[in-house]
């Protein structure tokens, strides 16, 4: 392994330092939860994943925004799927989010704060959700 410079060790450090931020919970309001299970990744929720990150950056909602990865969510056949729990909006889980969707997805929920019909599978109740 060649040598680094203290330079270099310092945007090391600096670059590591910005990925365990975004992995940081405390003072951030919206939650998007990705499902990882063997179902989701065959169906490409690793690029669903990697989509919403590049999205919420591109928005400057990442400094405001947990992403996690969950286990399978029960809606295999929809795959991938992605959970949305963000202030002033109803949780919502959406399905067949691919990588091509998530910046659509992070703009009509998060940005227009509107829901993408055409993919929801799972939401409250009319009559439960606070107006």
């Amino acid at each position: 392994m060649a040598k680094m410079t203290l330079e270099q060790l310092r945007a090391l450090r600096d670059s590591k330092k910005q990925e365990l931020d975004k992995r940081e919970v405390e003072g951030k309001d919206i939650q998007i939860i990705v499902g990882m299970g063997t179902c989701g990744i065959a169906a490409g929720a690793k690029q669903t994943f990697d989509g919403i990150v590049a999205a919420l950056e591109k928005h400057n909602l990442a400094g405001r925004t947990v992403v996690r990865q969950t286990g399978c969510m029960g809606l295999c056949y929809v795959e991938p799927t992605v959970e949305v729990i963000a202030p002033d909006m109803p949780n919502v889980i959406y399905g067949k989010i691919t990588g091509d969707l998530a910046e659509e997805l992070v703009v009509k929920h998060l940005v227009e704060h509107t829901l993408l019909e055409n993919h929801i599978y799972d939401k409250p109740a009319v009559d439960i959700v606070k107006k």
